[in-house]
């Protein structure tokens, strides 16, 4: 594996979504293994919904590897409100890229997608083989079809082309760079965010959506990048895999965290009008770990870590929103 990753570092790779939470968490970690022949292309420079422009890029630019960061994402409220947008724009980016990437002799293809794609009444915690075994959550089931297409088209392009294509599902994300929109954005930073403002507001309460019962897994990006860079080492990855930490917290628990993270000493309240979505999400990890990779970053260090960018994006007003 040593060699691999060595081989890896001379390769040019190209880092789909590389100003997102997830690309620019890989492109660090890539940059300070070591890798000097990275390929981006902002928004403005490579529409990826657009054929033509992906196409261009492609036969122009040559990468040998492609790690697929880029997507359209959400939380709850988003994946409600805009179920057309996130099927069609993350179909589309899948479908140009990877038939691009085949036609133009890329040799290894990683598509990320999420743990979404796993029905809503899956079995605890969730193993791969749960892929298309009942139906989805209809919250983000627009987003989740999307993500099964990409998976899909890199399994089959393997199987019909011999090419390594292949992908990792990561379990719910948060870190440095994430978003927070106050609607649009997923729970953890949605939560950082909203405890923030109230703590400034010298508030009294915070109220947080739904029941506070549904339990969730959150994984630090910088974890999710490590195992990027150890699946790209293996001769023969698995189709897809799920990445995690196969820790489960509950949304109220969660809340609880990132309120004495941030200094909030109010109360927590819930709209009980507001959607849970998925009663329980809990990864099975068992098959990354027979790989050699298992997460590092425990969740309440990874809140403070976090935290501490949070303040500094909005100081440098830097911040996604």
């Amino acid at each position: 594996m040593i060699n691999a990753k060595i081989a890896l570092l001379q390769k040019k790779i190209f880092v789909a979504g590389e100003r997102g939470m997830v690309g620019s968490a890989v492109v660090r970690a890539l940059r300070r293994h070591g890798a000097h022949n990275l390929l981006m292309a902002a928004r403005e420079e490579l529409d990826l919904c657009n054929q033509s422009q992906v196409e261009r890029f492609f036969d122009s630019q040559r990468p040998d590897v492609v790690i697929f960061a880029a997507g359209k994402v959400g939380g709850i409220h988003a994946n409600r409100s805009f179920p057309a947008d996130f099927l069609r724009d993350n179909v589309a980016m899948a479908v140009h890229s990877i038939d691009a990437a085949h036609r133009f002799g890329v040799e290894r293809f990683l598509y990320l997608g999420s743990t979404c794609i796993y029905p809503r009444d899956s079995q605890q915690p969730i193993g791969e083989s749960s892929l298309l075994t009942g139906p989805l959550e209809a919250t983000n089931e627009a987003y989740a079809l999307a993500k099964i297409a990409g998976l899909k088209m890199c399994q089959f392009y393997r199987q019909q082309f011999g090419v390594n294509f292949h992908s990792a599902m990561p379990t719910n994300l948060y870190g440095p760079g994430d978003n927070y929109h106050a609607e649009h954005s997923h729970v953890l930073p949605a939560l950082l965010h909203r405890f923030h403002a109230a703590k400034l507001e010298a508030a009294t309460q915070v109220e947080i959506w739904g029941s506070g019962t549904p339990r969730r897994e959150f994984l630090h990006v910088d974890d999710l990048a490590d195992a990027i860079w150890n699946l790209l080492a293996l001769d023969a990855p698995p189709d897809w895999v799920n990445v995690g930490t196969g820790e489960d917290i509950s949304i109220r628990e969660l809340a609880e965290l990132i309120a004495e993270v941030v200094g909030f000493q109010g109360e927590i309240v819930h709209d009980l009008t507001k959607p849970d979505g998925t009663p329980v999400k809990r990864t099975d990890t068992s098959l990354m770990t027979s790989l050699g990779w298992t997460a590092k970053i425990p969740l309440r260090d990874g809140v403070r870590e976090t935290y501490r960018s949070y303040i500094s994006e909005c100081d440098a007003a830097t911040i996604r929103r």
